[in-house]
């Protein structure tokens, strides 16, 4: 095949940001009723709004709420499953006033309850003629209380709190008898990935609250996605023993049982049958889909692995699930015996092969003599190749979470990168997810640390590989990922640029003006505020913002609740004072996390001008320039 010879960046590519962005949708949220397929599709066309749709027989996706409405609720700023099918019925939460409307058959959507509280996770209880919901409650002063609470759907605006007391509920299951609510709690300063409680609510025959109990009380324990089976057991996920994996208990005094003794991070289940279970199961940055014998434990894996595997979603005769691969963003399949099918992908940019990049997994040696992982992506443009003797330039990609994690799912915004001449390498930091709780547990209280040392070492490991050019080296993150480039900036001299996305500059002013949800996971990642405040001024980038040498660009939504605005314009007016080649961008309308087309367009394109002008190419395309600012009194 000819190769046109080009610099590295400046390749040609059919992957622009408008192809990304324009019709580029996703979903999540499965959920079977009605012996049907229901879920939530983010719709590039509806401006990044939420729509709620059902899958019909012929695999497509068929509308239940309008496009002029978002189908999204804010319980926890990131929210949770926003809807409920309950036989004819429809609940959802809007975004916009955060109320519960209700659909009924052809009727139009009315709301159910008051204003200033948010509700997310409802069931039906058909016995009693209500939702059992979660509930958080913003018409006090201060932090909003989280509840669990019944909503009366023979009166507007009447809820009964069944729950209270914790800090934070989720996740509540109705037993088959309908006498019995599993749910989660967990209070300040854990997080759900860190502690939490099972408890068990029973009702009495006129559905009020006749007992509480907890289930577990062993502490220093995730427990997550209860799930009663038809015979009244009660299963669960927990990390009792390092791995996120089944458990179940028959009585409420009992020890939990371990169903299968495996080393892998459960992320899903769904009972098929009263024999066996299907689960989504994580290991070693791949997912699977598995069959589990709830007997005997025997487990078998169904098929190939894929990039992620997660939404379990049981139907009488059908058991479907969302995964995605390395040439395939997160789709609906259906399992077929020992193998499955693609029902349903949303729409999203098609990446002909001359241009795709497939991701190849790595583990590297970083500090402690320990491990990290991540996944290299080498440059792959059909037309172009660079020139003899040079080497790519290499973007480092940071996840949020912090605790979250990467995988290998065809990422577009990563194919543009690569198809342009760019290497990017996706990092499993250490606190990941997906590999146990003692490798999650490394970033407390290291945040700022490990993270920052790994995307260092992850860089002078591939370099020493000969993979890419050391002296042509950015890094990029949002949210939790933003704060690690921004203290990757100020505190190594690997990189020699940094794009930040509504990332944290000042740990301390995070502590005290974020959100209830995150309010005190700083005590984790770092130590107690203000008892740590030494320790938390000095990881503040903004606060070691002389070291910071390398020119930055700064993308920040205005409306954002998680990471205030404040935080990029903190650091963007101290490097301007420091005369380092600086830009801010703020998008109005957009939270915590961009949505609409536009503004992703927008920053995907100023990122891309910004990395010509700081490694000397100039981007194919009509790409307007980002302008830089060098000092305080530079136009």
């Amino acid at each position: 095949m000819n190769y046109t010879t080009a610099a590295y960046g400046s390749w040609p590519s059919p992957i622009t940001a408008a192809s990304i962005f324009e019709a580029s949708d996703s979903i999540a949220y499965l959920t079977v009723a009605n012996n049907e397929l229901y879920f939530v599709e983010s719709k590039a066309s509806a401006n990044g709004k939420n729509v709620l749709f059902k899958l019909s027989p012929q695999n497509t996706a068929l509308k239940l709420t309008s496009t002029d409405v978002s189908v999204r609720t804010r319980v926890h700023e990131y929210g949770g499953r926003p809807y409920l099918v309950d036989r004819e019925n429809i609940y959802y939460s809007q975004f916009a006033d955060q109320k519960i409307y209700h659909i009924s058959k052809n009727g139009s959507p009315q709301a159910i309850t008051s204003e200033n509280l948010r509700y997310m996770e409802c069931i039906a209880d058909q016995k009693n003629n209500r939702l059992i919901c979660v509930r958080e409650d913003h018409r006090g002063i201060g932090e909003p209380v989280n509840t669990l609470v019944a909503v009366d759907l023979s009166e507007t605006n009447q809820d009964t709190v069944l729950f209270e007391g914790s800090d934070f509920v989720s996740a509540p299951v109705l037993s088959p008898d309908g006498n019995s609510v599993a749910f989660i709690t967990w209070s300040h300063p854990n997080m759900p990935w860190d502690d939490t409680q099972l408890r068990v609510l029973s009702l009495d025959d006129n559905g009020s609250v006749a007992n509480v109990e907890e289930v577990l009380n062993s502490g220093n324990v995730s427990i997550k996605h209860p799930q009663y089976a038809e015979d009244g057991a009660l299963y669960f996920i927990a990390d009792f023993d390092n791995w996120w994996t089944l458990y179940r208990v028959t009585e409420l005094s009992a020890q939990p049982e371990k169903v299968f003794n495996e080393n892998i991070e459960v992320n899903s289940f769904g009972f098929e049958n009263n024999e066996n279970a299907i689960i989504a199961y994580s290991k070693e940055g791949i997912d699977h889909i598995a069959r589990v014998n709830l007997t005997t434990g025997e487990m078998n894996n169904i098929g190939d692995g894929f990039s992620s595997a997660d939404s379990i979603s049981v139907a009488q005769d059908k058991v479907y699930f969302r995964a995605s691969t390395p040439r395939s963003s997160n789709a609906i399949y259906q399992l077929a015996g020992m193998s499955y099918k693609k029902l349903y992908q949303p729409n999203g940019p098609v990446i002909d092969e001359p241009f795709l990049s497939i991701p190849q997994p790595f583990e590297f040696p970083t500090g402690n003599n320990e491990i990290a992982y991540g996944f290299y992506y080498p440059p792959q443009n059909g037309d172009f190749t660079g020139a003899q003797g040079t080497l790519p330039p290499l973007i480092v990609k940071v996840h949020g979470g912090p605790v979250g994690a990467t995988d290998s799912s065809l990422n577009a915004g990563i194919q543009f990168w690569t198809s342009r001449g760019f290497a990017v390498f996706d990092v499993n930091h250490r606190g990941s997810t997906g590999y146990g709780r003692e490798f999650r547990k490394k970033l407390y209280p290291n945040w700022g640390v490990v993270d920052v040392e790994d995307a260092s070492n992850g860089v002078k490991w591939l370099a020493s590989q000969g993979f890419i050019d050391a002296d042509k080296v950015a890094i990029r993150g949002g949210s939790a990922g933003g704060y690690t480039t921004l203290a990757a900036l100020a505190f190594q001299d690997v990189f020699k640029a940094g794009t930040s996305y509504y990332g944290i500059s000042d740990l301390g002013v995070l502590a005290g003006d974020t959100h209830k949800f995150e309010s005190r996971y700083l005590d984790q990642l770092i130590g107690p505020y203000p008892e740590m405040k030494s320790v938390y001024d000095q990881r503040s980038p903004i606060n070691s913002v002389q070291n910071i040498t390398a020119p930055l660009l700064l993308l920040q939504g205005l409306d954002d609740k998680v990471v205030p605005p404040n935080q990029s314009e903190l650091i963007f007016t101290a490097l301007k004072e420091n005369c380092i080649d600086t830009a801010y961008i703020a998008f109005e309308g957009e939270g915590h996390g961009f949505r609409q087309p536009a503004n992703n367009i927008s920053a995907l394109n100023s990122e891309l001008s910004f990395y010509g002008q700081v490694f000397g190419f100039v981007p194919a395309g009509n790409i307007e320039a980002v302008q830089l600012i060098s000092c305080v009194n530079s136009q």
